[in-house]
């Protein structure tokens, strides 16, 4: 839900429901790293409430679409990452195959 004032589509609160910190905080990373941010910060109502509220106020772009922006750079690194990662454990196997006696009652997955 977008919470904006009607005038200015520079500057709005966007509540993601069903998130928390882990969300918020890498998202609040992101927007920040965009020069078209002036300020961005999250806060969250209410502990026991999954719900985020995301502030945005940008120097002239629509602050939805600097915040769609920021969602798709997000997925981008996430799945940069992941492809790192995976690409270190399946080369740290070729390197060194399981020793069955080291390994034993380890869940290597």
């Amino acid at each position: 839900m977008e919470h904006t004032s009607f005038g200015d589509q520079r500057n709005a609160t966007f509540s993601l429901a069903e998130e928390d910190h882990t969300l918020a905080n890498a998202l609040r990373f992101t927007l920040n790293q965009d020069p078209r941010v002036i300020i961005c910060g999250y806060s969250i109502p209410h502990p026991s409430e999954a719900r985020v509220n995301v502030r945005v106020q940008t120097t002239g772009d629509p602050a939805r679409e600097v915040l769609k922006d920021a969602c798709q750079d997000l997925m981008l690194m996430c799945q940069h990452i992941g492809g790192t990662f995976n690409k270190a454990v399946n080369d740290s196997r070729m390197k060194s195959p399981p020793d069955n006696d080291s390994s034993q009652g380890m869940d290597s997955d």
